[in-house]
């Protein structure tokens, strides 16, 4: 299994000064804004992926 991969921005600011954080897994700090956030892995979606060529609202 392969390491997880890390935020290459902050989603506050912007700015890539990111560190991982004390708090726990998946918790970053940004040295630029001083915001400290978390990362969540949530889950796949039930509908799957659409066909982008299916056009319209037809259902899959």
């Amino acid at each position: 299994m392969s390491e997880r991969a890390a935020p290459f921005y902050c989603p506050y600011c912007g700015d890539e000064d990111l560190r991982p954080s004390e708090q726990g897994h998946g918790a970053w700090e940004c040295g630029a804004c001083n915001r400290a956030f978390q990362l969540k892995f949530l889950g796949l979606l039930a509908r799957g992926l659409r066909d982008s060529n299916a056009g319209g609202d037809e259902q899959i």
